[in-house]
């Protein structure tokens, strides 16, 4: 088949989860002798463009395309969006496939050219704190879209398949992200660029947003006598009020790394003592997935989108509330025996439950589906 793929900023890159899953299913498609292009958005990006094209414009196997992009804010996802379904309304694809929501709005484009349209929900954006009225109305209109236009949709979590069923009268399919298997490093980067030594530290990893409850961690970490330290890994370059606000709410044992990827990514999970997801929000989370599959004893608040990952594999606490996130951290900080416990269970159990192959058998069966015109309406 040959097939498109737009919604994502660019790959390669793990700037966020749907970065990484375009990644692992463009690739992984290619490999088995699909032709895949990846329409990313062109202009700068946090991840920088780290991967060595050749003449054709491939990385593994995947063409890469930039599409015509307004870099400013509010203006660059929708631009690039329009572009790239345009592109791959008139380009010679059996499959176009979006990305999240908002994304999903231009997916009326290549329906028009008589394209088959698939859309993955990476969870309600619309929900996200950070978007005001106006960009709330426009996740929620690609939203609809989506169900109105598309011939499959994927989700990420049975919660959002029941919404989806309830609200539009449209079933879809549950395909989980996948996880990969882990690349373990000894703490060297990470010591020698931070001072972190094995399971001396709490990490966090993900964007620096609201709905991630960083805040919350940082209020309940503050509050423990321990000396450990707190690692808050990621980037929040559209957030920078709220980032300021968790810098001034730390003390020295708190360290921001900013963006990671590569090696120091691999040695922040490897040598961690806990992970930390405090999640208000979520569609279906990468990083507690790849945190898992290194052997990290998990934390995580109690949203059915975390707690459908870790099971009876790692902790929870009750979303939003510090005082019991205080008290499973100091719990878990005073109790190294259970800490390794979970450790030594979570990464066999979530490597063998997540597996990139199976996603991709089961997208590439729904894409074979919407070529024969089967759309999934309940």
């Amino acid at each position: 088949m040959r097939i498109a793929m737009l919604g994502q900023k660019h790959i390669p890159s793990g700037e966020g989860g749907i970065e990484v899953v375009v990644e692992e299913l463009a690739t992984r498609m290619a490999a088995l002798g699909h032709s895949l292009t990846c329409l990313d958005r062109r202009g700068h990006h946090i991840a920088g463009k780290h991967y060595d094209s050749d003449k054709t414009g491939k990385y593994r196997g995947v063409f890469i395309r930039d599409v015509p992009t307004i870099n400013r804010r509010g203006l660059a996802a929708v631009s690039s969006s329009i572009s790239a379904a345009f592109i791959a309304a008139i380009g010679p694809y059996d499959i176009v496939h979006f990305h999240a929501e908002g994304p999903a709005l231009m997916c009326f484009i290549p329906k028009i050219f008589g394209k088959k349209v698939v859309v993955t929900i990476h969870g309600l954006d619309w929900k996200r704190a950070k978007w005001g009225r106006l960009s709330r109305a426009y996740i929620k209109l690609g939203e609809w879209a989506a169900a109105k236009f598309s011939d499959g949709i994927i989700v990420l979590n049975r919660d959002t398949k029941l919404y989806f069923e309830r609200r539009y009268n449209r079933d879809t399919v549950y395909i989980p992200n996948g996880v990969s298997l882990p690349s373990l490093r000894a703490p060297d980067i990470i010591k020698e660029k931070w001072g972190l030594d094995k399971e001396g530290y709490i990490l966090f990893l993900g964007r620096l947003v609201p709905e991630k409850g960083i805040h919350l961690l940082i209020r309940a970490f503050m509050d423990t006598d321990t000396k450990k330290k707190l690692v808050i890994a990621g980037a929040g370059s559209d957030t920078r009020q709220y980032v300021k606000k968790l810098r001034d709410m730390a003390d020295e044992r708190v360290i921001f790394t900013g963006f990671v990827q590569g090696e120091e990514l691999f040695e922040l999970y490897t040598n961690a003592y806990i992970y930390c997801l405090p999640s208000e929000l979520e569609g279906m989370p990468m990083s507690l997935l790849e945190a898992m599959s290194y052997g990290n004893c998990c934390l995580v608040s109690d949203i059915p989108e975390c707690l459908d990952v870790v099971e009876d594999k790692g902790i929870s606490f009750r979303n939003k509330d510090v005082e019991d996130l205080k008290l499973k951290l100091c719990e878990l900080i005073r109790d190294r025996d259970r800490v390794h416990r979970l450790k030594d269970a979570s990464s066999s159990f979530i490597c063998e439950k997540y597996k990139w192959d199976e996603v991709v058998r089961s997208t590439l069966e729904l894409y074979k589906r919407a070529e024969s015109g089967a759309k999934r309406v309940k």
